[in-house]
């Protein structure tokens, strides 16, 4: 109510400023044929003039009323320059400030409610360079000044900020009219007061802080190289440290814009997801998967069915597919890619220079690629015990009869739920209140009733305290509300997260810092603290998936190899994820729980799949598409999908989000019959029944039976 008054009294404000034509007293040619009147009123009535003209310029300002200009060369006129000078600029720097915060008070949360994606990126942009950006704008005259008010305050930008930059940027404006305005009888027009040269300077003013900006960022990269010793040439353009995903892609890209790269891996190339991660562990899902239909046959109208498999071949089959695979990660196929490939460990030695088997490689930029391994925590008793981890999981042989897995992120769900489909007696245990965190609440629970009527215990809210032997045998001791809980166990599987590989190797030697999570520390070019060595993939984070690394080396090749010229910043906004359990969940954009916990408004479209074709016909009718949608509108803000294949279907969802394509896109786009793919199209479908336009089908309704009756 207290917005809805204010904006009234602005209106009324408006509107009489027009409807009595007040206008006509703020031209130049008013102010010119009066001047002779307002310098008598003046000499006679100082303190009375000085403060209704200083109180006239704040209310035309703060309201946004033409007449600013005019106003700016009468002061010069009436007061002088030095007297105008110093009433214009305080007077426009607070008439400015009041509108900023009318436009914050009145605007920025609705335009937050609908367009929060987009101005986050912006807020971002303001907290690093906002001062810049508004000193630059406040130095070109030509550019509306009451946009630059409005628009201001909508974003983060501080109000004591905003004063301040636009106290200093308005000035050099306010000293070139106020100036001309002591000569007002000279002046015709305002156009007159900027010539093309005045307008050229205040546009090379208005860079300069760009410019200061660009020195001191040479400077800070200069300082940052002190003490090294810079090679007169170099053997290569780019050296890359670590062949997995990240490593491999910037190769790759640097190889193919014909530069000279040499890439160090100092164990197996592929990297995790190869050899110890996605292939793997997705090669082992897909034979708990057919386990799993083995004993669902009845569901597929075969009344019995039953198979026999040794364990050591199942996973055998794991490395059969890994091997199937490493060619397309191989030296030999980067070798003919014009990759110089070096096998050994790798130590950077100087920001130009990295040894790797006793010989020194001069480089121009390197890139640390060195990706994660598994965090082992420090629970006591835990090195008493033979445990797992993704890295020599694979290499077990003799099936256990009671596995224990210790986390319930997504490693250990999709894990802990495969072995149980190969007939492991598992239990999970997880310290926090549900397996699956990041997801939303009802996702969590529906993986956790599958895993319960799949034979897999779940054990949330469960702390692992410590290990012991008795007898022979391995237990866990874990709290629960404050009360111990004995897990026995034959094997144990620690997947409780991963930790960066970003030490042992040089970094911090030459002054590469680090974050508190022991990540590297990057700026939005990938770029570290010293500024010829960059970093992506898991090393560096924010997200630890193999495609985001992928995505991460397009920036630290191309940044790397061509900054000088041109860089670019690496964009986070639309990143998919997926967990394969069964159901299987994909993500992209926001989910409820990150909404709320942001206080973004947001709509929920919900299709079940239990009621699609395909997903009947192949007895998957489970799971669900969830769209969240701005209010009112069909721009996607997040999508989540539970069901078979979900990680493929969620790809029209980020090719929709990624190119601001709406669920009514989605709506017109054909989709092949019968498929899983259709759940997306009748998702967009349950979001265009819930916004018809009910009053104009009231108008349709009415014009067919004037159509009948006529």
């Amino acid at each position: 109510m207290k917005k809805i008054i204010l904006l009234g009294l602005l209106a009324v404000v408006v509107l009489l400023f027009f409807q009595f034509d007040l206008e006509q007293y703020l031209t130049l040619e008013y102010v010119k044929s009066q001047q002779e009147i307002i310098d008598q009123y003046y000499r006679e009535n100082r303190a009375l003039t000085l403060i209704g003209f200083f109180l006239g310029y704040v209310l035309i300002t703060g309201v946004s009323l033409p007449g600013a200009t005019v106003m700016t060369l009468a002061a010069g006129a009436i007061f002088g320059l030095f007297t105008g000078l110093i009433l214009v600029s305080f007077a426009s720097t607070i008439g400015a400030s009041i509108a900023f915060l009318v436009s914050r008070y009145l605007f920025r949360d609705m335009v937050e409610s609908r367009f929060s994606a987009s101005l986050k990126s912006i807020n971002a942009g303001i907290e690093r360079d906002g001062p810049f950006y508004l000193f630059a704008l406040r130095l070109v005259p030509a550019f509306p000044f009451f946009v630059i008010n409005l628009v201001m305050g909508l974003t983060s930008l501080r109000l004591w900020t905003f004063f301040w930059v636009s106290q200093v940027g308005m000035l050099a404006g306010t000293v070139v009219y106020v100036n001309a305005g002591t000569q007002l009888g000279n002046i015709e027009s305002a156009n007159e007061i900027f010539s093309t040269g005045i307008l050229l300077s205040f546009l090379l003013l208005a860079m300069l802080p760009f410019i200061g900006r660009k020195v001191v960022a040479v400077l800070r990269n200069r300082k940052a190289l002190e003490g090294f010793s810079k090679p007169g040439e170099f053997d290569t353009n780019l050296v890359v440290i670590g062949a997995g995903s990240a490593g491999l892609v910037t190769a790759y890209i640097a190889a193919a814009v014909k530069a000279k790269v040499t890439l160090i891996e100092k164990h197996r190339m592929g990297g995790d997801c190869l050899n110890f991660g996605c292939v793997p562990s997705k090669a082992l899902i897909r034979s708990g998967k057919f386990m799993s239909h083995i004993a669902r046959s009845q569901e597929f109208g075969i009344g019995k069915a039953q198979a026999e498999f040794e364990f050591a071949e199942v996973m055998e089959r794991i490395q059969q597919v890994v091997r199937q695979i490493e060619p397309h990660d191989s030296v030999e196929r980067y070798t003919g890619l014009g990759v110089d490939v070096i096998q050994g460990e790798a130590r950077v030695t100087s920001p130009w220079t990295v040894e790797v088997n006793g010989e020194i490689i001069r480089s121009r930029n390197i890139v640390v690629a060195t990706g994660g391994r598994p965090f082992v925590p420090p629970i006591e008793g835990i090195d008493q015990v033979d445990y797992y981890t993704s890295d020599n999981l694979w290499d077990m042989r003799e099936k256990p009869g009671k596995l224990a897995v210790l986390g319930g992120g997504p490693i250990g769900c999709e894990l802990a739920q495969a072995f149980g489909r190969l007939g492991i007696e598992v239990t999970q245990v997880e310290m926090l209140p549900r397996i699956l965190l990041r997801e939303d609440p009802e996702i969590s629970e529906m993986v956790q009733q599958r895993f319960t009527a799949e034979g897999v215990r779940v054990l949330t809210g469960h702390t692992a305290k410590r290990f012991i032997k008795r007898d022979g045998r391995d237990f866990l001791i874990a709290e629960h509300d404050s009360e111990e809980v004995e897990i026995e166990f034959d094997a144990l599987l620690v997947a409780v997260g991963r930790a960066p590989n970003s030490a042992g190797f040089g970094l911090e030697e030459v002054g590469v810092r680090l974050n508190s999570n022991r990540t590297i520390e990057v700026n939005e070019f990938l770029q570290t603290s010293i500024p010829t060595i960059y970093a992506c993939g898991d090393v560096t984070g924010p997200y630890q998936f193999t495609h985001v690394g992928a995505h991460q080396a397009w920036y630290t090749s191309v940044n790397s190899l061509f900054g000088i010229v041109k860089r670019f910043k690496a964009d986070y906004s639309v990143i998919p994820w997926a967990t394969f359990t069964e159901p299987e969940i994909a993500r992209v954009g926001l989910n409820e729980s990150e909404a709320q916990q942001q206080g973004i408004e947001y709509e929920v479209t919900r299709y079940g799949i239990d009621d699609l074709d395909r997903a009947i016909a192949d007895s998957e009718a489970h799971g669900f598409v969830k769209v969240l949608t701005l209010p009112g509108k069909d721009r996607i803000l997040g999508v989540t999908i539970v069901g078979e294949h979900a990680g493929d279907l969620i790809a029209e969802f980020v090719l929709a989000m990624r190119h601001g394509l709406g669920l009514n896109k989605i709506l017109g786009t054909i989709h092949i019959y019968p498929t899983l793919a259709e759940a997306n199209k009748y998702a967009a479908g349950e979001w265009k029944r819930a916004h018809v336009p009910h009053r104009l089908l009231e108008w349709v309704a009415r014009f067919h039976r004037w159509r009948r009756e006529s």
